[in-house]
């Protein structure tokens, strides 16, 4: 198993890795909160905060020796369930063409009081 931190990426928010990659070239991204590398909270629309993650989600993958077009399944963690039109918008452009399998859930809290959190399965 190998571990993964990306530079580009806001560092983790608790004791873990941003991905780590199993023998078979599985790749397991931690969820990516919508955060700039600095650790500073992005603030807009949720679109917005989705695209931010998102663009966590592929510097942790470029690091791993993979790309979005690899991507198997993702979890979408979201707040507030209302907002799920204007999540999928910003989703779907970032994964034009590929539509990996996905859930997403509503739940109470994220860390740092965030809206969004995103997390992938993807090939390497």
């Amino acid at each position: 198993m190998e571990l993964i931190n990306s530079d580009s990426a806001p560092t983790a928010v608790g004791p873990y890795s941003h991905a780590s990659v199993d023998a078979q070239g599985n790749i397991y991204v931690s969820g990516c909160l919508p955060m700039k590398a600095d650790g500073s909270l992005v603030e807009g629309s949720i679109a917005q905060k989705t695209d931010a993650a998102l663009s966590n989600l592929e510097s942790v993958l470029k690091m791993a020796g993979s790309d979005k077009s690899k991507v198997l399944k993702t979890t979408i963690f979201l707040v507030d369930l209302g907002q799920f039109a204007e999540v999928n918008e910003a989703y779907a452009d970032f994964f034009a063409g590929h539509k990996p399998a996905r859930s997403c859930v509503q739940v109470s809290a994220l860390p740092k009081g965030v809206d969004i959190e995103i997390e992938a399965i993807a090939q390497a």
